[in-house]
């Protein structure tokens, strides 16, 4: 049967009012994060975390985005079970899933947001065939209403602190806490020295500092790990999986923009939320490399002068799924834990060959590895498998952060050097080793020697060296090598 055509015309040249406009590109905005994410879990290689890419400044209205994606996402098996019944869905509409997603929340669950749009015309037509499927979904769950439904697995956030990491490149954490002071009761941290604490929901994604670059609105874990590889100034650092690269602008910050970052980042479009992330910055010494870790030459000139390697790889984020939103896609459902044991495995298995990459390049002398997992295969097992080699390039396990209380799981001699952060105690679950050269200390310079022990070694010296000795040294000497000459009898073998 074929519907009349609406005499409405195009979205283009349709005359909106504020409100119908501003909800009709909150859902374009919300369908376009969606998409990434949404493939990003599906290959399980996400391009950055839901609210990384809601607060991007290509998102023009934030909060309504950010409530779009997280509440779709947490009725996203409902919505697919609900248009599955319906069967409302042509070849159109079907390859521009997410948008659909969107607009069914708003039909099915939302609070009388204006619909407005050629697609939110098409499912408002079949607006009860909607219903009726979702009245069906609840009977087949045998529930009364879809807050029980989802009331089942759905994860409550917990309540952490607003951290903020000030960026010393273009401003000085005084002056940053005078200004964060006019509206925030703002502390500092006592493990990260540019790093402060702000009440839990302090919102400054809108702040001008934020905007401007001059303050990076960055967790405590993620701070720590470029602070525990403490690079200098004038330093080469190679930052083996930088983007986003709040980590690595806080080493350019670190190094008081002195010296030479190298990032390394694979995927393309990871790449440009580096180069965004940079921009913002105003970091000068860094140079992006899109390319694979894995696939640089230790031995290669380029790499020489390379003193310090950052490693945060690929890993499992489940220590931060609660504030990463991860808890909410499809492939953390009870449904996939076959899977992510599986996936736990492979993600080791990169990490162990990546760890091991870092330990090879010859002038490196501190290599941090870090993640933001809770589990053993991903944190103690890689470091553990990676020890021996890392002895026989003259590596230790050093230990970043000495006051931390949480140290590594005790299941290998020298898991006390670990770091660990707990996912109720400190909000977030985060691991940290520390590797740095033990060879250096070999045959120090008599200017890193305490001044006691350089004059002990020149005593010593020049007692060996004494003229009154000569005559027992010779004579002794003599009587060695005539010993070595001399013949063994028959007794002797």
């Amino acid at each position: 049967m074929t519907r009349p055509k609406s005499n409405a015309p195009p979205p283009s040249k349709q005359k909106f009012s504020g409100a119908e406009r501003s909800a009709l590109f909150a859902r374009r905005e919300a369908a376009n994060v969606l998409r990434t994410v949404l493939r990003g879990d599906a290959n399980r290689r996400a391009v950055a975390s839901i609210k990384s890419l809601v607060f991007s400044p290509s998102v023009r209205n934030k909060r309504a985005t950010f409530a779009l994606v997280c509440e779709t996402l947490k009725h996203l098996s409902v919505i697919k079970d609900v248009l599955e019944i319906a069967n409302v869905l042509n070849s159109k509409w079907k390859r521009q899933e997410p948008l659909i997603y969107i607009i069914c929340y708003d039909i099915l669950f939302g609070k009388d947001s204006p619909l407005v749009g050629d697609a939110e015309n098409f499912l408002m037509r079949h607006k009860d065939a909607l219903l009726s499927g979702l009245a069906t979904v609840l009977v087949r769950k045998k529930v009364e209403s879809v807050d029980e439904l989802l009331g089942v697995s759905q994860l409550k956030g917990q309540s952490k602190p607003r951290y903020v990491r000030v960026n010393t490149l273009k401003m000085d954490v005084d002056s940053v806490v005078q200004e964060l002071e006019k509206h925030y009761k703002v502390q500092r941290d006592e493990t990260v020295p540019d790093l402060l604490v702000m009440p839990p929901g302090s919102d400054l994604h809108a702040h001008h500092l934020v905007k401007n670059g001059r303050i990076f609105l960055q967790g405590k874990a993620s701070s720590m790990v470029a602070a525990a590889l403490q690079p200098e100034a004038g330093w080469e650092v190679l930052d083996a999986c930088s983007a986003p690269g709040n980590k690595t602008v806080h080493l350019a910050a670190l190094m008081k923009g002195q010296g030479k970052i190298i990032a390394c980042e694979l995927n393309q479009e990871r790449v440009k939320r580096l180069e965004q992330t940079i921009n913002l910055s105003g970091a000068t010494n860094i140079e992006v490399f899109h390319g694979d870790f894995l696939g640089l030459n230790p031995k290669d000139p380029s790499f020489a002068k390379v003193r310090a390697i950052l490693l945060d790889p690929s890993c499992s984020g489940s220590g931060t799924i609660t504030d990463r939103l991860d808890h909410l896609l499809p492939s953390h459902s009870a449904d996939n834990m076959n899977y992510d044991s599986m996936r736990l495995h492979q993600l080791a298995v990169f990490q162990k060959k990546a760890l091991a990459h870092a330990l090879s390049f010859p002038q490196v002398e501190r290599i941090v590895y870090s993640t933001c997992s809770i589990h053993q295969i991903e944190n103690e097992d890689v470091v553990s498998s990676v020890l021996p080699l890392a002895t026989s390039f003259g590596f230790k396990l050093a230990t970043p952060f000495p006051q931390w209380q949480r140290r590594g799981l005790p299941v290998f001699a020298g898991s006390e050097h670990l770091l660990r952060m707990d996912p109720v105690e400190d909000k977030e679950g985060f691991f940290i080793a520390l590797f740095t050269k033990t060879n250096k200390l070999d045959n120090p310079k008599s200017s890193e020697i305490p001044e006691r022990e350089c004059r002990q070694r020149r005593k010593q010296r020049s007692i060996r060296f004494h003229p009154f000795l000569w005559p027992k040294m010779f004579r002794a000497r003599s009587g060695i090598l005539q010993a070595r000459r001399r013949k063994p009898t028959l007794e002797e073998d």
